[in-house]
Parts: structure tokens; sequence; C-alpha cells
């Protein structure tokens, strides 16, 4: 059922026919109206993008009894169906769900899902030039976000994004799901209760920056949206690299250009970079110097805090690696390790610091939307950890030393620098 352009007479009447014959069950959003919301109660949910990583979300929540997928939207007409299908497969034997998934609306358009009218919450897992966009616009449509890592392309639309969700009292998840994930808040309690004595340095390993792209031009293929894929980005011609074909099962490698991504450092960065905040205590704030390798006194990409503890992008270690006076804890997806070893023996004590425990990054956000607090990975969080990524990037692409002030969130007498903290979108979109 797919609608490329605003909802119609006739798509209104068709919603509410499909409505009609779905389950019964309140929309979360007019239970809170209403004066809360029950556990009972579904949460119906939006995909904006169903892609490779968001395709594992949908089916994620599909499987969930407390959690109704009402509308998906895709430009690529093959990535639509599919999430379709694996929605109406775990729908097919829920009791009480509507039988092959009727009730479920495609869309190649955004616009179109914020505008459906019965969505509590959306899930936004487009390239990285289509997160604050659609953000901003479901935040201002009264729905809970859940955005993919990194949270934006620039610094200055995580700001807008930021604000936005504040300014209409959204709650907002981050995918940087490594806050969920024990090994790494236990490494990060451990740095933070002094176990290695006063933290020094940290070395986060993840790949470098993003390139400018040089890509011939192919054929659009049949069922793809080339033009609202690119959306805010410059214009350039369809490659299968960029918008990968259904055959294609990796990660599409769009990431590696300036246009859509910060490559490597925005990409693992945002998980990396993310927990070093965390174990640093800095998710309010940053770095307040950069220094870009200069092949003498500089090695590597060096971050300055005010605290006096120092980040390296790399220099050995797996993930990323704390540094103290007294050892050093070394922690990965999968990995934890200690020098000396029984540092990490015994679990946080009672007079240690115990930081927040998330139950899983999928219900944690859930839940968050049910009590209405703010979850593991809050869009501040989001957006001081992918700005450290781009301020490292920024260092890299103008090759010379940055000093930074966090509160204001600008270059200190870099002019130049400031300039790159946003870039302009091409017509007709706009932030806000």
């Amino acid at each position: 059922m797919l609608r490329s352009g605003r909802t119609t007479r006739r798509g209104f009447l068709r919603q509410s026919a499909a409505a009609a014959a779905a389950p019964l069950f309140l929309p979360a959003a007019v239970a809170r109206a209403a004066g809360g919301t029950a556990p009972n109660e579904r949460i119906t949910m939006g995909f904006i993008g169903v892609g490779k990583q968001s395709y594992g979300h949908v089916r994620t929540f599909a499987s969930r009894s407390d959690v109704q997928i009402l509308a998906l939207c895709d430009v690529q007409e093959t990535k639509r169906q599919s999430a379709l299908e694996a929605v109406r497969q775990a729908y097919s034997g829920r009791e009480g769900a509507t039988s092959g998934g009727t009730a479920v609306d495609v869309y190649n358009d955004f616009r179109d899902l914020i505008a459906h009218g019965g969505i509590d919450a959306v899930v936004i897992g487009t390239p990285d030039h289509w997160h604050a966009i659609p953000t901003i616009e479901t935040a201002k449509a009264g729905m809970d976000i859940y955005c993919e890592k990194p949270l934006s392309l620039t610094i200055g639309e995580a700001r807008a994004m930021v604000d936005a969700v504040r300014r209409y009292d959204r709650v907002f998840q981050t995918g940087s799901q490594q806050r969920s994930s024990r090994e790494f808040r236990f490494a990060c309690e451990m740095v933070r209760s002094g176990r290695i004595g006063e933290l020094k340095s940290i070395n986060v390993n993840v790949g470098g920056p993003s390139e400018d792209c040089d890509l011939p031009e192919e054929p659009v293929p049949e069922g793809v949206d080339w033009n609202m894929w690119l959306g805010p980005a410059p214009w350039r011609p369809y490659h299968s690299i960029l918008c990968p074909p259904p055959s294609f099962t990796g990660f599409p490698h769009w990431r590696r250009y300036k246009d859509y991504s910060g490559g490597g450092m925005t990409d693992w960065g945002a998980h990396h970079f993310d927990i070093a905040q965390w174990g640093m205590g800095t998710d309010d704030t940053g770095p307040v110097e950069i220094l870009p390798p200069d092949g003498k006194d500089v090695e590597r990409l060096t971050y300055k805090y005010a605290s006096g503890v120092v980040v390296y992008h790399g220099g050995g270690g797996n993930g990323v690696v704390f540094h103290g006076t007294e050892g050093k804890i070394e922690v990965n997806r999968g990995r934890l390790q200690s020098w000396p070893a029984e540092l990490m023996q015994a679990p946080t004590g009672p007079d240690e610091v115990h930081l927040y425990e998330s139950p899983g990054h999928h219900e944690d956000w859930v839940r968050a939307i049910r009590s209405r607090q703010r979850p593991i990975c809050d869009v501040e969080t989001g957006a001081r950890s992918v700005s450290v990524c781009h301020l490292g990037n920024l260092a890299y692409w103008l090759g010379r030393p940055l000093r930074w002030n966090p509160v204001q969130e600008e270059f200190i007498g870099d002019p130049e620098a400031n300039r790159w903290l946003d870039r302009p979108n091409r017509e007709p979109w706009r932030l806000g």
C-alpha cells in the first residue's frame, strides 16, 4: 500500500478501515494525554529507514507483544517489502493480531509516516545525513524517538536535535547500544571508582575520517528514489556503493564519504568515544583542545580535557583502553581485561560508583516511553559523543590544532573552523 504523496481522504478512510480490522489497543500518546500509560497498553511504532541495521530493529520490536508496528518507510521498494514481510510473519501467529499484517502501511516519504496520526514512537535507521531532519519533525509531531548512531552529520545538527527533543519533551534513545552492555558499564564503574588510580589517558581504537566522494555515475535501479535518498546532501549521480542492491548483504559504504557520514571516526567512534566519555564522566561536556598528528611531536590525534585526561585516537589495544596511575582496563564487545587482573574480580561495591544499569537498549527505551524518564543514551549523551568524533574529523581535515569551548560549542578564535560546525542543506530541506 505504497503512498508517495500527502495523506488523502481516500488514504484516511483506508487507514480507518485497517484500524477497525486490527486488534483494539490504546495508543500510548492518547493514554498519556488522559493521565498515564498502563503497562499492558501497546506502544504503536513506525520505522524511517529499514535497511540492514534497522531491519534488525523491526524484527526485534515485531516480536514484542507490547508493541504494534503500524508503518514502515524506506526509499527502496525492496527494503520496504522485506521489512513488511518480516512484520507480517511475526504477527501471523500473534494472538489478536491482524491476519497478514494488513494494518501496516508502507511509505517512500518519511513525512507521510509522520502524518500517519496513530504512531507513538519512531525508529530512525537512515544514513547519517538523514538523521537530523526526521528527528526534529518527529519530535514536533509529538512522537518519541530511537535514532541510530552516529547521532548526526555535524555538530550543529546534533545541537538542533537536542533542542527539538527538549522543546517537545520527547523520550529519545541514541543507538549507541554499548551502554546497555555489562562489560562496558562495569569498566566505566571501575574507572570512575578509582580502581586504576587517577585516570591519565584513554586509547580509542576506531577507523579514520571520511573522504570526498568521486564515484562515477550508474543507472538508478527501478524502485529506488535516488533524489529522496540524497535528501539534504549535495546532488550527485547514483552509485551502488552508496545505495546497494538487495543482493548486497553487508553494511553499505556511504559511511566512507563526507556528504553522508564521518567514516570510521563516527561509525565506530559513536560507540567507543561514547564509552570514553562515559568513563570520564563527561556526558555533558567535551574536550578543550584537539591536536592532529604532525609527524613530529604529536604522533596520533589527541584530545585534551579540562580535567587533564588525554584521549588518543588509536595507539594500541582492543576497543577502549583506560590508563591510570595504578593500572589499566581494556574493554570491547565480549572482552574485558584489567592490569592487574584482580581489579575486575570484585563486583562494584556499595561505596563505589554505580552507573545506570540498562535492561537492554530496546527494553530501556520502551520503559522510558512509559515512565517519561530519560533512557541510558539520551539525546544529549549522543550529541556530546558524536561531537567528539566530529571534532577529530575537523582536526584531520584542517590539519592544525583546534581549541574548543564545550559550553558554547564553538571553536575559540577560529572562524574558519566554526564554518564547519554545520553544512548547508540542499533545497528544499531545512532544519527546524
